[in-house]
Parts: C-alpha cells; structure tokens; sequence
C-alpha cells in the first residue's frame, strides 16, 4: 500500500469513528408532540421522527412496512401510553424485532407514567365504549403535563446516551425557563375561560379543561370512540336548551360534520383544536400548540 493509499485509508477510518462517536439517537415518538420536545430536549443529538401525524387518530395506526423499519432502528421509543397505542404498538415492536425498545427496557418511554391521571374508571367493559382502564391518555392538551414529562424524558436521554447526559439537563433547564413563562402568558390571556361550558366531539380535551377551568357538558359521541349519530346529536340538541354550551370543540383528525351541524343549530362557534404539532401552518412546535389553541378558545368565548 503507497503513502497516499494508506493517508486515505486512515483519514475514511478517522471520519467513520468521529462519525459514530457523534451519532445521534434514534428517537422514535408515537405521536408529534413527543417528537417535539424530544427535539427540544435533544437538539443535534437525536434524529426523530413520529409514528403518527396530527391529521390521524392516534389510537388506530396501521404497521406499514416503513414504520417497522424506523421501530427497528430506533434506540428510543417515546409514547404516551395509558392504552393510547394498545391497538398498534405491541404489534409495531414485536414485527420490528427491537429488543431495545420493549416494555420495561430504558429504550421504552411512556409519558402517561409521570403526570397525574384523570377519568380513571372504577371498572371497564365494552359496553361502555373504548374507555382506557388506566385513565383519559389525552395527557398532552395541559402545559403542565409537558413540564413533568420534559423531566423525565431528558433524564431518560441521558441514561440512553450518558455521553450527552450534561448536555440533555442543559437543554431542559432552557427549555423549563421559556415553558414556565409561556405558561404564564397562556393563563393569563385564558382567565376569562374559567367556568365556560363546552360541548367535545370525544373525551379528548379534558385535560386542556381541567387546565383552564372549563367543563363539560356534552359529547358528539353517544360514547367514546362511536361515531355521533343523528338520535344522539338531536338529543345534545334538545339538552342544550337546558344546559347551554359557549363552544363545540373538536381535534384536527375528528370529522368536522357533526360539531358543524350542531353549531348551526345550537347558534355556538366550532372550534378546531389543534390537539398536537403540525395540524396546522399555526401550530408548528409546542409552544404554536398552545398559542393556538389558548386563541381559538378566547375568540369563541368574546
């Protein structure tokens, strides 16, 4: 082997290993809000993607082919769990074959197991529609709920990648810092929600209820995860003559017909929630998320 041969070969081997000391995690997220604050958290460190997009319901999410090979690659798994993705994800990592991701692995991370739960139900049968036992996994709609799992998932980054670990803790404490102030300014442009009925399309929005006050007082569907059919909708009709709604709100990936029909009829605003990033050129990050969102709420209310 000549000098320059031999200059090439190393200069390839030094940037193959400078390449793999710096490679970033692979971080898949069933959903894109926990794509979003793993790149907040992650920064250049992690590469992610989502397993879902704000336009799909997340609890029904078929195993394509690609999404096997991203599970397979993954070094992380960043879901909500609380049964969100029962339908989907045990299926999605047994196909992958990823050992690393599995329940009870570091690689396996559900966000549900570090905020306080609501709507637990004491018992749970079919009857009563797709109701999760281990409580509403909607967890995401409460800023609150973000803050707990922003802490958890940069310690759970540094226990994957113990090199970056000072570096995920850093990006959390930036990150904690904008989030508390943002928090702030979204409470107090929402004060006026407090105590303001709405009616939803699903049990989806009762953690952004909880957070600002409001409650509930209807459902487009006769029961979770049924689609609303005309008998019910006529029902929540009549009922609203006795028990008025300021607003009828649904998620970006709900079909808009039913709050519509009873928007025209009860004379109440339609609002699009958001729900999670990217369901709209407003709602780009978390913090469009709830900018979004908070708005919506207050101009249906004036």
């Amino acid at each position: 082997m000549n000098k320059n041969m031999f200059a090439g070969v190393l200069l390839a081997a030094t940037a193959l290993l400078s390449s793999a000391a710096h490679a970033a995690v692979n971080v898949l997220a069933c959903e894109p809000e926990w794509e979003a604050l793993t790149q907040e958290l992650g920064g250049d460190k992690v590469q992610t993607s989502s397993a879902t997009n704000a336009l799909q319901d997340p609890h029904r999410v078929e195993a394509r082919p690609g999404l096997i090979a991203r599970t397979r690659n993954a070094d992380l798994l960043v879901c909500t769990g609380l049964e969100l993705e029962i339908g989907w994800l045990p299926v999605l990592i047994q196909q992958s074959g990823n050992g690393k991701i599995a329940t009870g692995q570091p690689g396996h991370f559900e966000a549900g197991a570090f905020v306080p739960r609501i709507d637990v139900p004491a018992s749970v049968d079919r009857s009563q529609g797709d109701v999760h036992a281990l409580g509403n996994p909607h967890i995401q709609m409460n800023p609150h709920n973000i803050a707990l799992v922003a802490t958890a998932l940069a310690k759970r980054l540094g226990e994957v990648d113990p090199g970056n670990s000072a570096y995920y803790q850093g990006r959390l404490k930036d990150f904690q810092a904008r989030w508390n102030a943002a928090m702030l300014k979204w409470e107090k442009q929402a004060a006026g929600l407090r105590g303001v009925a709405v009616v939803e399309h699903h049990k989806n929005m009762e953690y952004l209820m909880n957070w600002l006050g409001m409650h509930q007082v209807g459902t487009l569907e006769p029961k979770p995860g049924v689609e609303p059919s005309a008998a019910h909708l006529g029902g929540l009709l009549n009922q609203l003559q006795r028990t008025p709604a300021k607003m009828v709100l649904r998620a970006a990936y709900q079909d808009a017909r039913a709050s519509q029909w009873l928007s025209e009829r009860a004379k109440i605003p339609a609002v699009l929630v958001p729900f999670t990033v990217g369901a709209d050129e407003q709602s780009k990050n978390l913090f469009a998320l709830f900018d979004t969102t908070v708005q919506r709420l207050v101009e249906a209310n004036k």
